[in-house]
């Protein structure tokens, strides 16, 4: 016994350790100064913040009231960060910190729960390491998304649904803590109805009782910020609903996310993905339907909104990871009892030191970290740095210098709407639309380069340069997105001419334009635009 507590603190401290160095991995430096550098849409959440803080609203640009975040309470938090004045070279390390937090807490949950189920430290130590050593759910959780803290309130109701089974008492905290995941969330609405199913499926004595609670818990928590919503932005849903769930087919999408999430098991190996679901076959408790649900109405989730737009990371998606636990704590049972069947045909020496149980745990862990090929352990472990590094310092060295070579009434049209707009003040035009309603509201265009049956990729399908060139007129145009040659055509008859910022990147300029600092660019002008 003491030996496993030994371990467990061991492991967490080698967890801490590995999560701090990917967080250090992940900055970079620019002139001599550290930068700390979220995903890219998570930057767009911490312009929201730091125009909330600087008392210009929840908003992208000052004075446009679009809502281009789905994270609410979160962006609230990071505005907090922005309230106390620390540099904005620095402010993504609290959130990236804060995330490491939520991903030991959850860790420990993880432990908590399996032990709850099986009573075994074993195993418990087991759902610890395949969920804290998961790249996927390693990285979304440092790079600044709600995963993390999404994460430890699922587990968290999980371990207080389970502690009420035990005691065969009926508990509303997973609805009230599943409730508020909705305002850092709103699509958490989805694991509250999970939660939701499976209490009033147990309680069945208690299901009116359990339905209007059930009810009016989620209605306050989805109602108000609705309301909140509908008077601060003057709309029922977020600006990204329409952009992401509006203009293409349902079917198409569905089958898009049909594919991803196959594609997902694929690469995981089919047979160690579904070795995952043996523990139903023998042990069908309450406990194990409890995470089996979850898990598949997340899944089933993924599939109806088309999966993410980053898939091509490989392993979970970031609305998978938020269940990822869940499915470790299946996984990790089932291997026990896959385990112990070996064990039981009297292997031969050298076969049965191979097939140990510490061996099968490293073997599942390397297996589901190369869900895109084995030269992704490379990242995993460290050796490259966290992948996008080398174009967030891009983007933030672009941001940083914009504002030298432009005056304030500058109009920026970008392709990625966070690093650069968060550090730069100006303002800035959405080419994808998260943070304009006219391009939201658009018919989606199918990727050129993808079939049809699975040409869906979230958030990225619609764009009018008619509108955001030729009638906006940006003064700086920093890349272009779907049909470049319509761009290319639309940047050439309004006379922009490409010129390289810093000597470096690549940008269009608009032509006598008086917003531009033609001075500071200090470089030859070119007259090609192609």
């Amino acid at each position: 016994m003491m030996k496993k507590r030994h371990l467990f603190t061991i492991l967490i401290g080698i967890l801490l350790v590995y999560y701090a160095l990917f967080i250090y991995r992940s900055s970079f430096v620019i002139e001599g100064k550290r930068y700390f550098v979220l995903f890219d849409d998570e930057m767009i959440s911490m312009r929201y913040a730091k125009n909330f803080a600087d008392g210009y609203g929840l908003v992208w640009n000052k004075g446009e009231r679009v809502e281009g975040i789905t994270n609410l309470l979160w962006t609230f938090y990071m505005s907090l960060f922005h309230i106390i004045k620390i540099p904005l070279s620095k402010t993504s390390l609290f959130i990236q910190v804060t995330g490491l937090i939520f991903l030991i807490l959850s860790v420990v949950m993880v432990n908590k729960i399996t032990y709850l189920i099986t009573g075994s430290k074993k195993v418990s130590l087991t759902a610890m390491v395949l969920t804290g050593f998961y790249y996927p759910i390693v990285y979304w959780s440092l790079e600044g998304t709600e995963v993390s803290v999404l994460m430890f309130l699922t587990s968290l109701s999980v371990y207080y649904t389970l502690k009420g089974l035990t005691k065969h008492e009926l508990t509303y905290a997973p609805l009230w803590i599943l409730g508020f995941s909705t305002l850092i969330r709103m699509d958490m609405f989805v694991l509250y109805l999970g939660f939701w199913v499976f209490i009033l499926w147990i309680f069945k004595n208690h299901k009116i009782k359990i339905f209007f609670v059930g009810f009016i818990i989620i209605s306050s928590f989805i109602g108000g910020q609705t309301l909140f919503r509908l008077l601060y932005y003057g709309d029922i849903l977020p600006n990204t609903y329409y952009l992401k769930m509006t203009g293409f087919p349902m079917l198409l999408r569905i089958t898009r996310g049909v594919y991803v999430f196959i594609k997902f098991i694929w690469n995981s190996n089919i047979l160690l993905f579904f070795a995952g679901f043996l523990v139903f076959v023998k042990r069908r408790t309450k406990e194990i339907l409890l995470l089996l649900v979850l898990f598949l109405f997340q899944s089933l989730y993924s599939i109806y909104v088309g999966g993410d737009a980053w898939e091509q990371f490989g392993g979970s998606n970031r609305f998978l990871s938020v269940v990822m636990p869940c499915y470790f704590i299946l996984f990790s049972i089932s291997l026990s009892y896959v385990h112990q069947k070996l064990l039981d045909f009297n292997l031969s020496w050298p076969l049965s030191k191979l097939i140990n149980f510490k061996n099968l745990i490293l073997f599942s862990l390397i297996i589901f970290n190369s869900t895109i090929g084995p030269e992704v352990l490379v990242e995993v472990t460290l050796i490259f740095p966290p992948r996008y590094k080398n174009y967030n310092k891009n983007w933030t060295e672009i941001g940083t210098s914009i504002d030298r070579v432009t005056t304030k009434n500058a109009k920026i049209a970008v392709v990625l709407a966070g690093t650069m707009p968060y550090f730069s003040d100006r303002y800035y035009i959405d080419l994808l639309g998260k943070n304009d309603k006219y391009i939201a509201h658009l018919k989606a265009k199918a990727p050129k380069d993808l079939p049809l049956p699975i040409a869906f990729y979230p958030g990225h399908m619609k764009y009018d340069y008619q509108y955001s060139i030729d009638k906006l007129k940006p003064d700086v145009i920093t890349d272009a997105w779907g049909n470049k040659k319509e761009a290319l055509r639309l940047i050439k008859q309004n006379h922009y001419i490409k010129q390289k910022l810093n000597k470096k990147y690549w940008l269009w300029f608009l032509k006598g334009s008086k917003n531009i600092l033609w001075d500071k660019i200090n470089y030859p002008l070119l007259n090609n635009i192609d």
